[in-house]
Parts: structure tokens; C-alpha cells; sequence
């Protein structure tokens, strides 16, 4: 049995949850590095899914409302079926997905729904039966105390689910993402979420195994009641590998909730980063979820200041226990929280270490505790059962006392480059980070880097396959060279979705005094803007949203744009990334659409409309030594 009460300095805040939640109470050892060959084929097709949503076994969605869509539900709904919300809609994409991962919580994982059900394996602990009393009382208050205890480490072991609960609950999981794995049509993941939360700052990670139920039908989902420390989910990671000569991979999100801990310059127990660290970090931690529903973590307006589009969808007041972030720290916190200051401080790591630490694709997902994996801004399902579409969600509070629900974000998804719609082939590509995340449009995006690039060959037919036999895709390397790189970038609007305003280049660098910098480049755009003689930076788009109707046309923007760009600022002796950032046309935000759906009056501390984007993977230069 897992040691769970010999934990330490997890929650010291715990008692800012236990007021939230009381409302509701009256392998191998593979290199990290990407590997561009793909057995001799090539990726021609992107999908589209969601790594990060949650069903009913989640203690806190079952506690938030979610007691009736199971794991089999969310795959049924991803998969285009129509179910039953809690709001009474009938809830349908209006496109399938191509994948999807039930990440339920491991922490008491699916113990109040197997309640529910009165399945033995719950029943029969005095942890089952006690909490069946409380809940047929209607009396939530002891449960969210033993919870909020338990994350302390301060509970006797009758107060903790057996081993072998949590692994009956798993199998389940398992085996209901198994019937729903269709290789070629749907991709089902099996995994979790290991829920660490040090004094309030968020440090979660999403498990993904590469297989299915005969490969995880043994496992016992690591926990945060067994350890806050990521080095030790890493640890876990290795022993499951070893033992059963599979693959699994982490996903860190939610960074701008952590105060900075998530991308710390020192490890959880106070020592420096180090190579061992960083190259350890790397193998397991390939991507990073950047955008979903408690906002987006591109970049923020105080590490980006020259950056007109870096105030999006920015969640930056509090941790993930809501505890206000100090105004004096707030530019450091988001400078070790942010992705794009992230991927610049992994450039000076790498140069103090040798090894890169931060050198992560980039990938969306919705963290929807729902059961639906819903991200149109249209069409938007929130976060919660209590969030789904309803007049009141513009004024109310997630669970009453938490964040007010428009504050929200209707984010996001995860784009796959692959040469296959199956598990083996997404999971490839998610290691070799040929990924990319958008805040919910389907936008196509493609990025390769090379040398030997020209502005004809954007325009070529086999501009793809001319473009991996001399370059690198999004999530490459590219290696030293006295020549300054090209980029060949390619978008297409989402055709259930606005036009596109323009493509960006976003480059940051370590200069020669040690410091790291950025700019943003427009490479295409649509109209016949100039560019600024003296920044290059073009003018905006313009808007066509109608605010009271909630409606936008097409009038304005392209359906697709191309570029070859060369970087004009380049030093050979520099470290430096590139990734590609695409931005539609302004459209109704998804508080706008329900203020007139419910004629409701517009809230007036988020906007009325926003700029829809997409974000690829980053190409990083490595100048020779």
C-alpha cells in the first residue's frame, strides 16, 4: 500500500480550498530529443483532441456537480454523440475530435462515484461506508474535511481508498478507452492527472500512457498523497517503464497558477538546476499544455511589453488556492509561469548547464471537469457542471466562492502532426514535439526551419516533403550555421470559424551579455496593410464583431495565408527558438455570446471580443560551442 500519510509540505494552504469546496456543503532510456524521421512517411494530416478533460471520477468535478457523465460518455461525446449536460441541453459537437484522454484525478480517485454506484471495492472499507452516510445526510462538510486533511498527510489510513480501489477504478478507465480506440478513426488515451499543489501553487501534470488496458491494468495511479515533489512522478515514470518495457510521458499545465514554481530556477528541494535535472526533465516533460480553460499562458504584458497581443485571456491574480499573487513579485512570477519567458530562461539555463530544461512543445487542451470537451466560443460548456450555458454563469462563481466563471477562458485544443490516427503514431509525435495548441479554432498551422530554404518554395507542390528532407518541422533543432535560418509557414482558417488576420513569427534569444530577449515579427497578413518602415509591425485587422448580436462577418481577413521568412536579425554565436503564432479576425468572446443569448447585460471587466489564436512548437538554433 502507498505510504500516503508520510507526506510533507503539501496544501499548507489547504484551508483556502476547504472554504471553496465548503460552499457546496449546506522504457527504456530514450533520448528527449526529436527525432524528425518518421520511418520513411511523412505527417500529411493534423488532429485535433483534448489530453486534459475529466468525468465524474474526479473528486472535484463529482463535488462540483458531475454525478452522471462517466469516462464512457466523454468518448462518446468526442467521438460526435449527442449526451445529456447537467443543464438539461442536449450537447453535440458540431465536429468530432480526432482524440481524446479521460485525465481523471488520481486523489480519491472515482471513490464518491463508486459511492454512488455502491461498487464492493468502496463499500466495503469504513471509508466507503462512512462517507455513504454523509452523502444519503446530504451532509458534504466531513468529506471535504477528510479531503483537505488528506492533502496534509494528517489522516489514519482508514481515511485513504486501498490500492486496490484506486486500480479497480483505473481498469474501468482503461477499459473504456480501450472500446472506444478505433485505430485510423479515434484515438482514446489511457491516463491521469498527478495533482500536486505546494502551498497553493500548481504543479500538475497529465500521465499519458502509449497503450491500453493490458499495459496499464496493474497500475496504481500515482497520487500527490504520496509526494509533491515532480522528480518523484518522474521517478515513478522510470520504474513503469523498466518494469513494463512501455512508454508514458507527462504533461505540466496551468503553469500561471503556480507563482512561478512550475519553471523554478531551483528544484523543489532548494538546489540549483542541474544537468542530470534538466536532461531527466526533458525525457519525461516533452510539451506543455499552455492554454485551456483557466487561461492562457502564451505570454503576459509585463514580460512582454512591446507585444501588443500579449494581454490574452491572462490569468494572473491568484495560485490555484486563490491566494493573491504580491504586486512586487508578479513580473518575476510570470517571467518563470509564462511559455514564451520560459523558453527564453530554458536559453540561459542551457548555457550555464548544457542542457536545455524548458525546451517544450506546445499543445492545448480544455481541463473540462464535464465530461465534454467543448471549446468554441459559440459554443461554449465551461468548466463545471454549474458553468454550462445558463444566464447566471455570467454573474456566479465556480462553486460559489472561487473565480467567477466569465472569467474563463473557451480554451483549448491539442493539434497533432501524425502519420497515422492511432496511438503509437500521436504519441511519437508528442515526443518528438511536433505539436501545436490553439485557444479552440481548427486553424491548420505548419512551421519547418532550415537553411536551404527560398521563398519559392512556399508555393511548391511538394512543399512539404521538400520542406522535412531539408529542414526540421515545428518541435526541431536546427544546428549551427553562419547562415541565417529560413522558415516556411503555412495557415488555413478553420472553415466553422473566422478568417485570419496574420501570421507571426515569435523569435527569442540569449544575447553575448548573457540577458534574453524577444521580438515579434509579422511575416503575411491579409488586406493590403503596410508594414511600418521603421518596425515592420502592421497595423490591425480591424473588427466587424457586432456586439449586441454577438455576430461577426468574414468581410474582412484571409482564409489562409503563407510566408517565407529569413531572420533578418541573426547572430550565429546566439541561442535562439522560433515558433509561429496565428491570429484570427476579432470575434464575439464567449461571455459576449451569452449576455445576448440570455439578454443579460454585458460584464464590463472582460472583453466583449478577442483575437482567436494558434501557437506552434517551437525550432530552436544551437550555435556550435
Amino acid at each position: 500500500m502507498h505510504h500516503y500519510r508520510h507526506i510533507a509540505n503539501n496544501l499548507a494552504k489547504s484551508l483556502v480550498i476547504l472554504g471553496v469546496l465548503g460552499a457546496l456543503a449546506g522504457c527504456d532510456t530514450q533520448t528527449s530529443e526529436p527525432q524528425n524521421a518518421h520511418d520513411g512517411r511523412l505527417p500529411q494530416q493534423v488532429y485535433w483532441g483534448d489530453l486534459h478533460l475529466h468525468s465524474r471520477y474526479s473528486f472535484d468535478a463529482y463535488t462540483f456537480g458531475n454525478r452522471s457523465l462517466s469516462p464512457d460518455a466523454a468518448y462518446r461525446f468526442a467521438k460526435g454523440e449527442a449526451v445529456a449536460a447537467h443543464n438539461g441541453d442536449r450537447a453535440q459537437l458540431s465536429r468530432p475530435l480526432d482524440f481524446l484522454m479521460v485525465s481523471d484525478h488520481a486523489e480519491y480517485l472515482g471513490v464518491l462515484a463508486n459511492i454512488q454506484d455502491r461498487q464492493p471495492q468502496i463499500m466495503s472499507l469504513p471509508l466507503g461506508q462512512r462517507w455513504a452516510r454523509y452523502l444519503e445526510e446530504g451532509n458534504t462538510a466531513p468529506i471535504i474535511n477528510e479531503w483537505v486533511a488528506a492533502v496534509s498527510g494528517t489522516l489514519p489510513n482508514d481515511s485513504y481508498p486501498t490500492d486496490e480501489a484506486i486500480n479497480t477504478t483505473f481498469q474501468d478507465i482503461a477499459r473504456v478507452a480501450d472500446r472506444h480506440n478505433d485505430p485510423g478513426r479515434f484515438t482514446s488515451f489511457v491516463g491521469f492527472e498527478w495533482t500536486s499543489m505546494i502551498n497553493g501553487d500548481n504543479l500538475h501534470r497529465v500521465i499519458v500512457f502509449k497503450e491500453g488496458y493490458d499495459a496499464t491494468k496493474d497500475v496504481v495511479p500515482l497520487s500527490s498523497f504520496d509526494g509533491t515533489d515532480p522528480e518523484k512522478l518522474w521517478d515513478w515514470l522510470a520504474a513503469y517503464e523498466a518494469s513494463h518495457k512501455k512508454e508514458v510521458l507527462a504533461i505540466p499545465h496551468n503553469g500561471n497558477l503556480s507563482n512561478g514554481l512550475m519553471f523554478a530556477d531551483n528544484r523543489i528541494n532548494g538546489l540549483p538546476l542541474d544537468r542530470a535535472y534538466a536532461e531527466t526533465r526533458m525525457r519525461w516533460e516533452p510539451i506543455y499544455e499552455m492554454t485551456q480553460v483557466k487561461g492562457d499562458a502564451e505570454t503576459h504584458p509585463l514580460v512582454s511589453p512591446d507585444d501588443v497581443f500579449a494581454d490574452f485571456e491572462n490569468w494572473d491574480e491568484t495560485d490555484i488556492a486563490m491566494n493573491a499573487k504580491p504586486e512586487a513579485l508578479k513580473k518575476f512570477m510570470y517571467a518563470h509561469e509564462y511559455a514564451r519567458p520560459v523558453l527564453r530562461q530554458g536559453l540561459k539555463h542551457e548555457a550555464d548547464i548544457g542542457v536545455n530544461p524548458f525546451k517544450f512543445g506546445m499543445i492545448g487542451s480544455t481541463d473540462a471537469h464535464t465530461s465534454m470537451s467543448a471549446a468554441r466560443s459559440d459554443n461554449y460548456y465551461g468548466k463545471f457542471p454549474e458553468s454550462e450555458p445558463q444566464a447566471e454563469r455570467l454573474t456566479n462563481k465556480m462553486g460559489g466562492t472561487m473565480w467567477a466563471n466569465r472569467f474563463l477562458a473557451a480554451s483549448g485544443y491539442a493539434a497533432i502532426w501524425a502519420t497515422e490516427n492511432t496511438r503509437e503514431a500521436l504519441f511519437d509525435a508528442m515526443k518528438r514535439r511536433e505539436v501545436y495548441a490553439s485557444t479552440g479554432p481548427r486553424i491548420q498551422l505548419r512551421l519547418f526551419g532550415g537553411f536551404d530554404f527560398s521563398a519559392d518554395d512556399i508555393n511548391r507542390p511538394d512543399m512539404v516533403a521538400q520542406a522535412y528532407a531539408r529542414g526540421v518541422p515545428m518541435g526541431g533543432d536546427l544546428p549551427a550555421s553562419e547562415t541565417a535560418p529560413g522558415f516556411l509557414v503555412s495557415a488555413s482558417k478553420d472553415p466553422e470559424s473566422a478568417h485570419l488576420d496574420r501570421i507571426q513569427i515569435v523569435k527569442g534569444w540569449l544575447a553575448e551579455d548573457g540577458t534574453t530577449r524577444e521580438r515579434v515579427y509579422d511575416v503575411a497578413w491579409s488586406g493590403d496593410r503596410v508594414p511600418d518602415a521603421k518596425t515592420g509591425a502592421v497595423g490591425p485587422v480591424g473588427s466587424t464583431v457586432n456586439v449586441a448580436e454577438a455576430s461577426y462577418s468574414n468581410d474582412i481577413g484571409a482564409e489562409s495565408l503563407t510566408s517565407y521568412w529569413q531572420d533578418p536579425d541573426f547572430d550565429p554565436s546566439e541561442r535562439a527558438f522560433y515558433y509561429a503564432r496565428v491570429l484570427e479576425i476579432p470575434t464575439p468572446r464567449w461571455s459576449t455570446y451569452d449576455a445576448a443569448r440570455y439578454k443579460q447585460p454585458l460584464p464590463q471587466d472582460v472583453p466583449h471580443s478577442l483575437q482567436q489564436r494558434a501557437y506552434s512548437s517551437p525550432i530552436w538554433y544551437t550555435p556550435s560551442e
